[in-house]
């Protein structure tokens, strides 16, 4: 497949959920397509990796993969103290994809950018109103000390032609009131993991400029230091133990090596930890490691996953794309994939070696109308990942054997087996309570596992 192809394959899969952004928990979509002035994706690893890639995300809470966490049997859920299950209609609140921290749950929706709710009972506490129009899966990213962190748009301006001015702002919320207490302009509408991330005492965003990242203080917006990359250069950026890095390469088709950079999260001092060869691409991360991964030519289904250490101490082993991937994702040391065809397989970082493959247990969407399946979640340990597919069907499977242990249902209405364009359904996690959400509906329910 061509540069050419591969990159309208993907424009394709990010105009049927209206992505202007990439999701780099997962998501990565800014690095698949450049648009004018964004970067440009590697064809390292060709097409199925790029669509791959949109969905990977990190989805911690699993322990190292050795022998005694494989032999673990699954423990039953508990439920929070307080919580009872809930269902709510947050039209206009929650469309937009939702975030749970601690027993808060931050939702966003076309008429409120962040709306708190009770993650216990599925109150509404309060809401902050979209600056014009609120669209895209785009939601608060982070929630630490007190403040919320979201995106809004920076102008409800048009103009003279009538068309809106866009532009987008990062935007601290108080997590107790709702009131804002500060907005950043950002040099464009990223509103993605890879835009805005926490570091060690500070918000790390791509602000001022297209190739800058600068360190906000989190209560006031204040800029405390900044870091440029020269023109011609793209960086990816990740996030370990708090202290902020850099994956950079040459803006160019060939697959030129990738140059690791430590940023000092007080300072901003930059520091390059190593340079690997070939283009990697950052899947997200597992503990105190990166994932990375790469290919030697673009279209290779035999790629190269590598881990990597803050201190540049890497594993790396080959993985081998089978079929076309719908999703994958990070959780602990497993790299889970789904197919399009509904087969769920767990690859351990650690070992390098698939350890099972069976039916994911859930209806798959249709791939003409969707990115791929929801991101999985696993409770701190449990041993079990859970799965929601678009109609509210629900899956647990034995993270050591991949046999299906439990099936639910959420009541998310009246959906039909393909939801709309943008209306990618979501799975989060409440301690062991299972959150799913698709369009404004959201469920709240304990699986009852391991009884």
């Amino acid at each position: 497949m061509t540069t050419e192809q591969v990159e309208e394959k993907v424009r394709e899969t990010l105009r049927a959920v209206a992505l202007d952004r990439v999701r780099a928990p997962g998501d990565l979509a800014e690095t698949v397509v450049r648009r004018r002035s964004r970067r440009r994706f590697s064809q390292a690893a060709g097409a199925a990796v790029a669509v791959a890639a949109i969905t990977v995300g990190a989805v911690l809470g699993l322990g190292g993969g050795g022998a005694a966490e494989q032999d673990r049997p699954v423990r039953p859920a508990v439920s929070p103290e307080g919580w009872k299950p809930w269902q709510s209609n947050a039209r206009g609140a929650g469309e937009r994809g939702c975030l749970v921290d601690g027993s808060a749950l931050y939702c966003s929706g076309s008429k409120y950018d962040v709306a708190k709710f009770d993650a216990n009972t599925g109150e509404r506490l309060w809401t902050v109103k979209v600056n014009r129009e609120g669209d895209g899966p785009d939601h608060a990213f982070a929630a630490r000390d007190g403040v919320v962190y979201a995106y809004r748009n920076h102008t409800a301006d048009k103009e003279p032609n009538g068309d809106y001015m866009g532009g987008t702002d990062l935007m601290a919320v108080d997590a107790d009131t709702g009131k804002v207490l500060w907005t950043a302009e950002m040099p464009q509408d990223d509103r993605t993991d890879q835009a805005a991330m926490l570091i060690d005492g500070a918000v790390l965003a791509n602000t001022p400029t297209l190739r800058t990242m600068s360190a906000l203080d989190p209560l006031t917006g204040q800029e405390k230091w900044r870091h440029t990359w020269d023109k011609g250069i793209v960086c990816q950026r990740a996030v370990l133990s708090g202290v902020p890095y850099l994956l950079c390469n040459q803006d160019t088709e060939k697959q030129d090596d990738t140059d690791v950079i430590r940023l000092d999260p007080a300072t901003g001092s930059a520091e390059k930890v190593l340079t690997m060869p070939g283009r990697q691409q950052f899947l997200g991360t597992s503990g105190d490691r990166m994932v990375l991964i790469a290919a030697k030519n673009a279209g290779d289904k035999d790629l190269r996953l590598t881990t990597l250490s803050g201190s540049g101490e890497q594993t790396s082993h080959s993985y081998r794309i089978e079929g076309e991937p719908a999703n994958s994702d990070i959780v602990g040391d497993l790299l889970i994939s789904v197919s399009w065809k509904g087969k769920a397989s767990a690859y351990s970082l650690t070992t390098g070696k698939t350890l099972w493959t069976g039916p994911v247990g859930v209806r798959m969407p249709d791939k003409d109308t969707m990115t791929g399946l929801a991101a999985p979640v696993v409770p701190a340990g449990q041993g079990v990942v859970y799965f929601v597919g678009p109609t509210g069907d629900l899956s647990g499977l034995d993270l050591r054997t991949g046999e299906r242990i439990w099936r639910g249902h959420a009541d998310t209405g009246n959906q039909k087996p393909g939801p709309a364009f943008g209306d990618t359904p979501q799975l989060l996690l409440y301690e062991d309570v299972l959150v799913a959400r698709s369009g404004s509906r959201i469920v709240s329910l304990l699986p009852q596992i391991g009884d």
